[in-house]
């Protein structure tokens, strides 16, 4: 078995935050925008879940590091090509519908992701993925029953709905990518491999979609992959500048 370094927990829970902290911020663009108040209102919770556990996970990420940078130093201090977060996750909101569809996929992967993550060797990571996991069982059953709504229900919220899922399919590839580095941690009882989860994950998404009445896309292989390296789409940048503005305007305030 190969030894597991600093260096390697740290590249870990740097792409565990880093998800956290995109699809956070993502949400949070709903804010006062959401299609009902009751939605605004879930919408908004959990985005402050999903940022209350990227904290957790870049906070850990710094401590692994062990090179005076904090969960706030490596949100607003990083540029696009050194965050890890998967490329579904930087897509924009263009509606309701995007949102739910990107929500649900993310949803199940992290369920089943965090599933495996709380019998981690590591103590921190499964103190984490503990914590983490109960809002994240909220958090899909939500997004499930949204997609469910939208893909059964009018002519218009059923086209809206096919059009993310045909649309946002592209990044599934991407989601389940796995490297030398979560093969490593997944031997070594720390991690978990995006493709171990695979199978659960094409289970629950395909029920989910054949009961909303909705019709799984057929892709080409190869395409959009990377984000684990620092691939990402046109839309990270201009998320980020938006993120990060303040602090980069203001070096070393504090409030």
């Amino acid at each position: 078995m190969q030894q597991i370094t600093n260096k390697d927990l740290f590249e870990y829970t740097l792409r565990l935050g880093d998800d956290r902290l995109v699809l956070g911020h993502r949400l949070s663009e709903w804010c006062g925008h959401g299609p009902v108040l009751e939605e605004d209102i879930a919408l908004t919770n959990t985005a402050l879940d999903l940022v209350g556990q990227a904290i957790g996970f870049l906070g850990a990420a710094g401590e692994f590091e062990d090179a005076g940078r904090d969960a706030d130093t490596l949100a607003y201090l990083r540029d696009a090509t050194e965050f890890r977060n998967l490329m579904l996750l930087e897509q924009p909101n263009i509606d309701f519908a995007y949102t739910i569809t990107r929500q649900f996929f993310f949803d199940t992967f992290s369920y089943y992701q965090l599933l495996e993550l709380e019998k981690s060797k590591n103590e921190t990571i499964a103190a984490l993925a503990i914590k983490s996991l109960k809002e994240v069982r909220y958090h899909l059953r939500h997004s499930r029953q949204w997609v469910l709504r939208l893909g059964d229900g009018t002519e218009e919220s059923h086209r809206r709905i096919q059009d993310a899922v045909d649309d946002l399919w592209i990044f599934v590839q991407d989601m389940f990518e796995t490297d030398e580095l979560e093969s490593k941690l997944a031997e070594a009882g720390i991690g978990v491999t995006a493709k171990s989860i695979e199978p659960e994950w094409r289970k629950t998404v395909t029920e989910t979609l054949e009961e909303a009445t909705l019709t799984i896309p057929e892709v080409m292989p190869g395409l959009l992959k990377g984000s684990r390296q620092g691939m990402h789409t046109e839309h990270l940048g201009p998320m980020l500048a938006e993120m990060q503005v303040l602090v980069r305007s203001h070096p070393g305030a504090s409030w």
